[in-house]
């Protein structure tokens, strides 16, 4: 059974950072392609970022270049989002996701607010 376990949202000031995780289970983890998504209340979900399987590239939504670092270890089944410089619009729930061939898995996700 596959399993995608997020954490470490929760409740930060402007300008702040987060560290997301997501442990993965029960899969192949090298072969996946690894993204986060986000998903503010009344949007549509969009990708943040993702990273190769190899962990070798990484590409970024544009609201997020610079700011954001994705990153991954196949040793640990783990992939983190590393979230600098917080805006009240990043407020949402983040996903983690594994993508390979016809095989795509979601987390439950983890809320992420920005306010003062």
């Amino acid at each position: 059974q596959v399993q995608l376990v997020e954490s470490g949202g929760g409740l930060v000031q402007p300008g702040g950072s987060l560290r997301l995780s997501c442990a993965a289970s029960g899969l192949r983890f090298s072969n996946y392609a690894m993204s986060w998504y986000r998903q503010a209340p009344g949007k549509e979900r969009e990708l943040v970022a993702v990273i190769a399987s190899g962990g070798g590239r990484s590409n970024y939504g544009n609201s997020v270049k610079g700011r954001f670092t994705i990153s991954r270890d196949n040793a640990k089944k783990m992939v983190y989002l590393q979230m600098n410089t917080l805006k009240s619009e990043d407020t949402a729930v983040y996903y983690c996701n594994a993508n390979w061939a016809s095989y795509a898995y979601w987390g439950q996700g983890t809320q992420v607010t920005v306010s003062s």
